[in-house]
């Protein structure tokens, strides 16, 4: 038996290792012959050696080198890397549907319950059914009026809670706070309010709450991919434990939204029209849609839409709003001129409301710039070639993960003049936004683009616009650190600490909040 073990394991190492390289030298030897530019590879690994975190900062250096299609071989995976205009509008118009599909990884499986949910379904009859239901139950038109007066109580509570800090004492003083705790509170407390009515962030929170808290960072830490993303390491080998850690998570959060769920199932049976006013939370929404078509609809379907709202709406809008107030408070012009338009749009004497917030068109301008210099996904998605294509002039084979690098498209100096400066003013001419322009997608573009973009517009634009509204915002010191963090949603590397003190003409109307 121990002479058997002695001769087995390096026979299977070698048998890998034969592998690997056999699928390396088909790979290079294919029938592809006009592939974008490469870089030299390496047997095996190809090009990983080459990257580093931040992923779209060493993708960015190598389009500076190689051009604006880059062709890479991350392991095993083949990977296309886009970032000019002309390739982006081929990619999501000709080859739309080859490049719908999302390539398989590790948390695609284990954290969305088999690649099932909306942000990682294969496309398909799922996947349409699922974004038939976004588009039309959960973010119509009718559906976010709906729920607006919900957004408006976050933000005042918002504002509420930042001013009772400003006056503990008995007088108005200067407060020093960190800026992006408040903002990620605000986002979930709305999404979770209108997904499920709960609230689970905030002062006096209970041990449901402090669960979901838990959970959402440890699910944020695990979304990154990993090294068996990229080499084909045996079912049986848990590379740095990433897939216990994973299974051992999902089992929590799942469990998490089962008991979710049949809360909001037994209370249905208690609910009247005259209670809610026929104000259905987005959780009644799918189990009414769920006693028509259970096939559809069913427990782990609707648990995989929960998931996929709360991941994609709260981390990603705290993280634009914490960028936008760093930017304005290192451009004090760009601050007053805002401070302007609030003026001129709400005055003193009543808080701006979001319908106001959404007709501002400098507010929106700065939003706008800001995802253009700080996309919150920088590399957007990945997606995956269903079959060969040619891409302005290429041949990319099936199965092939594009990446379309929005951080490098967005500071391009040949389609932004002077690109890294922070100038909303260069939005005043773009029409009514409707129009689809290639060099600026920060919500994406095509078939599988954010179905939320709206309702993020709306959040950001009434949350910053309330703040500059209600205080005075000064920095703790010179310059706000612009430095960026390493993660899934750009963070900042420093978070945002700054002062704020109440505006002295709005202190009347933020005591009657």
């Amino acid at each position: 038996m121990e002479e058997a073990s002695n001769w087995l394991i390096p026979t299977s190492i070698f048998l890998l290792f034969f592998f690997l390289v056999s699928k390396y030298i088909l790979q290079i030897h294919g029938k592809h012959k006009n592939l974008p530019p490469s870089p030299p590879s390496l047997p095996m690994i190809g090009h990983l050696h080459l990257i580093k975190q931040p992923l779209h900062q060493s993708f960015h250096n190598l389009t500076q080198k190689y051009g604006h299609m880059l062709f890479l071989k991350l392991g095993t995976r083949k990977v296309l890397v886009v970032s000019s205009p002309s390739a982006i509008e081929e990619c999501f118009t000709k080859n739309d549907i080859t490049f719908a599909n999302r390539p398989t990884t590790l948390a695609a499986k284990l954290l969305n319950y088999g690649s099932r949910t909306i942000g990682f379904a294969s496309y398909g009859d799922h996947w349409r059914s699922l974004r038939r239901l976004t588009t039309l139950e959960l973010f119509s038109t009718n559906r976010l009026a709906m729920f607006e007066s919900i957004r408006e109580e976050e933000i005042q509570l918002l504002l509420k809670e930042l001013f009772q800090e400003c006056i503990k004492g008995g007088q108005t003083q200067k407060l020093k706070v960190e800026l992006r705790p408040k903002f990620v509170e605000v986002s979930f407390n709305m999404l979770l309010r209108m997904i499920s009515g709960k609230r689970y962030y905030g002062k006096d929170i209970d041990e449901e709450g402090k669960e979901f808290q838990i959970l959402m960072k440890e699910f944020t830490a695990l979304q990154a991919s990993c090294l068996n993303d990229f080499i084909p390491i045996p079912e049986w080998i848990d590379f740095q434990g990433m897939k216990k850690k994973m299974v051992n998570l999902m089992k929590r959060v799942d469990s998490f939204l089962q008991k979710l769920l049949d809360e909001i199932q037994r209370n249905r049976s208690i609910r009247s029209d005259n209670n809610n006013n026929g104000k259905l939370n987005l959780i009644e929404v799918m189990l009414d849609l769920q006693d028509k078509e259970p096939e559809l609809y069913t427990y782990e379907t609707m648990k995989g839409i929960i998931l996929a709202l709360l991941i994609a709406g709260s981390e990603t809008s705290a993280t634009t709003m914490e960028w936008a107030v760093s930017l304005l408070l290192n451009n004090p012009q760009t601050m007053k001129k805002l401070q302007h338009e609030i003026e001129t749009h709400a005055g003193h004497d009543q808080l701006l409301n979001e319908s106001n917030a959404s007709k501002m068109k400098y507010l929106q301008n700065i939003i706008t710039e800001t995802l253009r210099i700080y996309p919150v996904a920088p590399l957007l998605l990945p997606h995956e070639s269903s079959s060969d294509c040619n891409v302005c002039g290429y041949d990319i084979p099936k199965g092939t993960m594009l990446l379309v690098n929005l951080w490098t498209l967005q500071r391009d100096p040949n389609l932004w003049a002077d690109p890294t400066r922070f100038v909303p003013e260069r939005f005043d001419d773009n029409g009514d936004g409707s129009k689809v322009c290639y060099n600026m997608i920060p919500f994406g573009v095509g078939r599988r683009a954010c179905p939320g973009a709206v309702l993020a517009k709306h959040v950001m634009g009434h949350a910053l616009g309330a703040l500059f509204q209600c205080f005075e915002w000064e920095k703790i010191e010179d310059q706000v650190d612009m430095a960026e963090g390493i993660g899934l949603t750009l963070p900042k590397a420093q978070p945002l600490v700054a002062f704020c003190k109440p505006r002295q003409e709005m202190v009347k109307v933020l005591s009657n909040i």
